[in-house]
């Protein structure tokens, strides 16, 4: 049975961005069921012309699942679907203004780079003069030109990986999707290639949604990040935006370490709240929830997120600006490379972890008394339905 969607051609103007940009591509309440599993939920997205959004999120949230029925290799249940201000819902893979880099990267092993590149315009009835021509520019581009004739198998990865790049981009498509391109890859390969695939996607303003669920990936290389979890885009913005603002207490985990500790606010809220595992009583700013505005109530405990980089050591210089303390013994300390990261016992089972930078690490050792502080701007804090209390 075919799905039923909307009827209208035209994308709901509750979706459509202000001022000058230009959508190239929109999603509008797109649902994707397999059986009684919702991959996909009422999820709407805009995808600005020579945007670079991240689809990020943990295994199985659905990111994938979504790229799959963008591109067409997925019906969705309900929704529609908009490329260049076209419905394209119901229509092939191949009536889409759209390209997709599988994770595989697939290239045919017993063709040439040149003849991998230009498969897509042979298959389009292009002349082989101009296939080759707009070939030899995308190789110039990708710097692979003195590989022209050689196989996938005499390439390393990370020319493979510009092989199957520059056969999407010949393609000139609208929207250009990517399905965590860059996993198969070792660390410094990977990170290579993360600034290589920026740099390309601005030369040719091409627009692009990758899928990743590697947090640094999306950082380096994302305009816009979309979190999903659990089928839903949760938040939507730029990478500053995510991190340093989140709405929610699982964006403020997922996106980096950090301590989250739960407190119980005194009766009269603005005397602040009492924290257990530290044994301390705290502050907090005057505060209300985003999502149902009651602020901070005396009959339910919140949690606060203390960032292990915005904690500091009484020793350190910038102790001035701490307005939160709590004392406690370190239990031990640990060399990562470019940092160092503390651990101080709490009165709970959990320690409080603190980073410092291997060249500004001060000279603690295991089993010494510390007074650890913070300001109370610094902390982040969320309802027991983990919904973010914005700071006022």
């Amino acid at each position: 049975m075919t799905p039923s969607h909307s009827q209208s051609t035209e994308p709901s103007t509750e979706h459509k961005p202000s001022g000058a940009d230009k959508i190239a591509l929109q999603t509008d309440g797109l649902t994707k069921h397999f059986g009684d599993l919702t991959a996909i939920d009422q999820t709407s997205i805009s995808v600005n012309q020579g945007e670079l959004l991240c689809f990020l999120g943990p295994s199985g949230c659905g990111k994938s699942t979504f790229l799959r029925t963008i591109a067409g290799l997925e019906t969705p249940s309900s929704g529609d679907i908009y490329i260049d201000d076209e419905v394209v819902t119901d229509a092939p893979p191949y009536d889409r203004d759209c390209a997709m880099v599988f994770q595989e990267w697939a290239l045919f092993p017993q063709k040439t780079v040149l003849e991998n590149i230009t498969f897509g315009l042979k298959v389009n009835g292009v002349d082989k003069s101009e296939r080759v021509e707009k070939a030899e520019s995308l190789l110039e581009t990708i710097e692979l030109q003195a590989h022209r004739d050689k196989y996938p198998s005499e390439l390393s990865g990370g020319q493979q990986q510009r092989v199957a790049l520059a056969r999407s981009l010949i393609l000139n498509p609208q929207v250009l999707l990517l399905d965590e391109p860059l996993s198969s890859l070792d660390k410094r390969l990977r990170e290579q290639m993360q600034i290589e695939l920026k740099r390309i996607q601005e030369k040719f303003d091409q627009t692009m949604i990758h899928v990743t669920h590697d947090q640094e990936e999306a950082f380096t290389i994302a305009d816009r990040i979309a979190v999903i979890n659990d089928g839903k885009v949760v938040q939507i913005g730029g990478p500053d935006e995510v991190y340093k603002d989140p709405n929610s207490l699982f964006i403020e985990t997922f996106l980096g370490d950090t301590n989250i500790v739960t407190a119980k606010p005194f009766d009269d809220s603005a005397k602040g709240v009492e924290v257990p595992s530290l044994g301390e009583s705290v502050r907090v700013p005057e505060s209300h929830s985003k999502s149902d505005n009651t602020g901070i109530s005396s009959e339910r405990e919140i949690s606060i997120s203390l960032r292990p980089d915005r904690l500091k050591f009484r020793t350190e210089s910038d102790w001035n600006t701490v307005t939160e303390t709590f004392t406690g013994k370190v239990t031990d300390v640990i060399y990562r490379g470019k940092d160092v990261r503390y651990y101080v016992g709490t009165r709970s089972d959990t320690d409080i972890f603190i980073d410092r930078s291997e060249r500004t690490a001060p000279d603690i050792e295991e089993g010494e008394e510390v007074t650890v502080g913070w300001d109370v701007s610094d902390a982040l804090y969320f309802t027991p339905e983990g919904d973010r209390i914005e700071n006022v």
